[in-house]
């Protein structure tokens, strides 16, 4: 539906405005651009994990650029929200919508259940009952307020799964305090900072989020392992997201080999464009996920071909120094891949949307929608924080050490 008031100035959020009152303005888009960064590394994170437990396509190699509308029946991620407010609402949607995912995999747990009647239409489960929704969970996205937590944290500790992601939405909860709350070594918390280089151009307030996630230059600076934009996201969270993706290949037991082969095939594909006349040679492979970018080299040499990954402590990852995280910092072109797949992945769910919304198929060849995004050139020690996992039997920090 067309908005009516786009084009009428008086109703626009920036009309009548003083300067002295610009500041204020500008909070209020730094606002929307931390709620549109947000619900796209959200929707990125399920899908990657939701390529990860596919089972029924572990022997197919479908790579996340080439999975289609018509397999969104096959998705079986199950996704807990907690909070029913602004975040919550604005996650689910995107999760519907851009994400693609069907309502039956979605849970949401609120004291209001009731004001959720628009989501309820569209099969999604809406309720109060947060033990019920963890367990039930792959995914637990926590968007109550910062007051709530505790609480919330004490009742669902003994039902929250072992192979569950609890992902913080809660800024205001530092990591280490979030993980004495909830117990868990399986917890995701994106770390957003602000600039004052970067114009706020991007984050218009008369744009919804699913607009805004529809134009490229939006999904390019939402990018992980790029500064365009005025939020910035702390390189650590897509280091987390790897980790616990292996870590899905871990609960299904599967030998590490087999893990980092579909994890590349996931990640990665072949070029799609075909090489000019005037490029004699193919363009050169892109570089591709190994033990190593993992885990130490000396802990890699000890792995059987039939050995599963160790568990990884994703709070720790997201605190400490790891071997992927010394990979992203000093390899530029993988870097730049890692980039291009984020940006593609969302490229290709925003086209899909299109096409869901319009009804009929559109033959749109991929090299149409794929971005080639521009990244952060220089990556230092100071822009990350490290990493350390756990081996198979949640072991303590100062284990996990000898890993990486």
């Amino acid at each position: 539906m067309a908005d009516l008031m786009l084009n009428l100035k008086t109703f626009q959020p920036d009309y009548g405005a003083e300067a002295t009152e610009e500041c204020l303005l500008c909070l209020r888009k730094y606002a929307k651009g931390l709620t549109v960064n947000a619900c796209a590394h959200a929707v990125f994170f399920c899908q990657l994990l939701d390529a990860t437990k596919q089972k029924q396509k572990i022997h197919e190699r479908v790579p996340l650029y080439a999975q289609k509308p018509k397999e969104i029946s096959l998705r079986s991620l199950k996704i807990g929200i907690i909070g029913g407010g602004h975040i919550g609402k604005q996650l689910a949607r995107v999760l519907l919508e851009l994400g693609g995912f069907p309502g039956k995999n979605i849970q949401i747990s609120t004291r209001q259940p009731e004001t959720l009647l628009e989501f309820q239409a569209l099969g999604v489960d809406c309720f109060y009952n947060n033990r019920k929704l963890v367990g039930w969970a792959d995914v637990v996205f926590l968007c109550c307020l910062p007051s709530h937590l505790p609480i919330i944290c004490s009742e669902v500790d003994k039902e929250l799964k072992q192979s569950s992601v609890v992902y913080s939405l809660v800024t205001a909860i530092p990591l280490p305090r979030l993980k004495q709350l909830i117990s868990s070594n399986a917890i995701l918390r994106p770390h957003y900072t602000f600039t004052d280089s970067s114009p706020l151009t991007l984050w218009e307030m008369n744009r919804t989020v699913m607009e805004a996630l529809k134009d490229p230059a939006v999904v390019q600076a939402t990018c992980p392992l790029g500064h365009m934009g005025a939020v910035a996201m702390k390189p650590k969270w897509l280091e987390a997201v790897f980790y616990a993706t292996l870590n899905s290949y871990t609960c299904q037991d599967l030998p590490y080999t087999e893990a980092l082969k579909l994890l590349n095939e996931v990640c990665f594909h072949e070029d799609v464009t075909t090489p000019s006349e005037e490029q004699k040679s193919p363009l050169p492979p892109p570089p591709l996920f190994v033990c190593e970018s993992f885990i130490n080299e000396a802990f890699a040499s000890s792995l059987a071909p039939d050995d599963t990954f160790p568990w990884f402590d994703l709070t720790t990852v997201q605190l400490k120094e790891t071997p992927l995280n010394q990979l992203l910092a000093t390899d530029m072109s993988f870097q730049n891949n890692i980039a291009s797949f984020y940006c593609n992945a969302m490229a290709l769910l925003a086209a899909d949307y299109e096409e869901r919304m319009v009804g009929t198929p559109k033959k749109i060849p991929l090299s149409a929608v794929l971005l080639h995004p521009t990244t952060n050139q220089e990556l230092t020690a100071s822009d990350t924080d490290g990493t350390c996992p756990s081996t198979a039997e949640e072991a303590s920090s100062s284990d996990s050490e000898d890993i990486i």
